[in-house]
């Protein structure tokens, strides 16, 4: 079981699954709602996570046809992003669990818009658009 939380605190959440491989998405829309090159999400089954706490200061944005990201109404921290055409799918955003993860980054998305401060200098698997890399839920 892992938990986490938005910076406030208002914010409490655990996940009851294993978790996959940290996805680093660098498109435009995630490096303007992170405010950094890059948001790192771990794809979660919905049915997996629990709110313990601050489920209504959750604040859905759609920030394009199908998609939306939540985040915290009162500290702004973003909580996960959710598909229309992936309803069982949560991205939680990693930086909010709590230490230690049993988890490992695993692929760098939308790679052909990264910004051009941000060097990738890893080997993982690098893909120019897809989020949806194989293997994912």
């Amino acid at each position: 079981m892992h938990h986490g939380s938005c910076l406030c605190g208002a914010i409490k959440f655990r996940i009851t699954s294993e978790l996959p491989a940290v996805q680093v998405c660098h498109c435009t829309q995630c490096r303007k709602a992170q405010g950094g090159a890059f948001a790192t999400n771990i794809l979660v089954d919905r049915n997996a996570i629990e709110f313990i706490s601050g489920q209504d200061m959750i604040k859905r944005y759609e920030s394009s046809p199908g998609k939306a990201r939540a985040f915290c109404l009162h500290c702004g921290s973003p909580i996960f992003s959710e598909r229309s055409s992936l309803p069982d799918v949560v991205r939680i955003r990693a930086g909010l669990l709590d230490e230690p993860l049993q988890t490992s980054l695993g692929s760098h998305a939308y790679t052909a818009s990264k910004a051009s401060w941000w060097p990738i200098t890893d080997a993982l698997p690098n893909y120019p658009e897809d989020y949806c890399v194989p293997g994912s839920p």
